[in-house]
């Protein structure tokens, strides 16, 4: 069976930086601890601009209703929290997918498992709107765009799909024999 992500997307534009994703007021929240974990998702890219009318995640909520953001270039980039995936990953988000990633902020998922961050080269973000539904097949490395039927095809994740899937690098070791 394919490993597959379906669900509604959110859209963001190009250089959505680590302070939009996750301000710096929230970073005194430990995310070892469940309920400052939770916290975190509740604030997962709500420092984005006022011209995004739709909130990632409802006020007062603490999960998304978006499995899936698709950005555009160099997205994750800024500082080098590692808040920033862990807070979108508290939120429900399962998948990021941009023209381009930051690679401090590539890599920070990588290590925390948190969401796959996937490349693709067609604009996904000017082919489909918030809300509109999709499905990532990360083992054919495709997307299915459920508002034209039409399929696109995802840069390859590699090796790091291994440590993502096992849950960030530290469970990647242990599960490997390297710890």
């Amino acid at each position: 069976m394919s490993n597959t992500i379906k669900g509604k997307v959110f859209i963001t534009g190009d250089n959505i930086d680590t302070d939009q994703i996750i301000p710096a007021q929230y970073l005194n929240l430990v995310p070892t601890i469940s309920e400052e974990y939770e916290k975190l998702g509740s604030y997962a890219l709500c420092g984005l601009p006022d011209e995004y009318e739709t909130r990632y995640v409802d006020e007062g909520k603490m999960k998304t209703e978006y499995p899936i953001i698709i950005g555009g270039t160099n997205f994750g980039c800024g500082s080098s929290r590692e808040h920033a995936p862990i807070s979108l990953g508290a939120a429900g988000c399962k998948a990021v997918i941009a023209n381009s990633f930051a690679r401090i902020f590539f890599r920070n998922c990588i290590a925390t498992g948190e969401v796959y961050p996937v490349e693709v080269n067609d604009s996904l973000n000017q082919m489909v709107k918030t809300g509109d539904e999709v499905e990532i097949d990360l083992d054919n490395k495709t997307i299915k765009l459920a508002n034209c039927d039409k399929i696109i095809n995802l840069n390859d994740l590699g090796a790091v799909q291994e440590v993502i899937e096992a849950g960030g690098i530290f469970e990647y070791a242990r599960k490997s024999g390297m710890i």
